[in-house]
């Protein structure tokens, strides 16, 4: 059987399967620093902050109809200055990750943000070591600008975070 790949826009009834796979990065990593499970109804205002146009994006990959993973832009910062300035995050399923959907799904949503007028920069913020999400990054032709030192205290220890910037330059 053939299985395609596809990305869309994130549509409510995929919040479900989003909290599923970002909770397992809740309670097993430090990948992010939540340290607590979100349930649906709590992650309902972070979804209801992302659009089908504008910079603040929410995509999905999907594979014959399971959500594999998402994406997305947000607010860098709320000062009105940082407004052409976005934060993006991508989780996938533990499950599906080194398949390359990861590089597929990124560059999806950094193709959105270039076509985006209002955005100029990206940053992603990724807690060390992981260098699956590094060079991720350095792939998606981010540059490390960075390093905040032992910012983060989760599951007994403390951890660094890496920050990375890409210029979404319009050709």
């Amino acid at each position: 059987m053939t299985r395609t790949l596809r990305i869309r826009t994130a549509q409510a009834d995929d919040l479900p399967r989003l909290v599923d796979i970002y909770n397992h990065y809740v309670m097993n990593t430090a990948i992010t620093f939540h340290t607590e499970p979100y349930t649906v109804v709590a992650r309902r205002d972070w979804f209801g902050q992302f659009a089908s146009e504008g910079p603040y994006r929410l995509l999905v990959a999907e594979n014959d109809q399971d959500v594999l993973g998402y994406a997305s832009s947000s607010v860098f910062n709320p000062r009105e200055a940082y407004r052409s300035s976005v934060e993006t995050t991508i989780y996938l399923d533990h499950r599906h990750t080194g398949q390359g959907i990861g590089a597929t799904l990124y560059n999806a949503l950094l193709d959105e943000l270039i076509a985006e007028p209002s955005t100029h920069r990206a940053y992603g913020g990724v807690a060390l070591p992981n260098a699956a999400s590094v060079n991720l990054h350095e792939r998606a032709g981010f540059v490390r600008v960075a390093t905040y030192s032992e910012v983060g205290y989760k599951l007994g220890q403390y951890w660094d975070v890496a920050w990375f910037e890409k210029d979404l330059e319009r050709d």
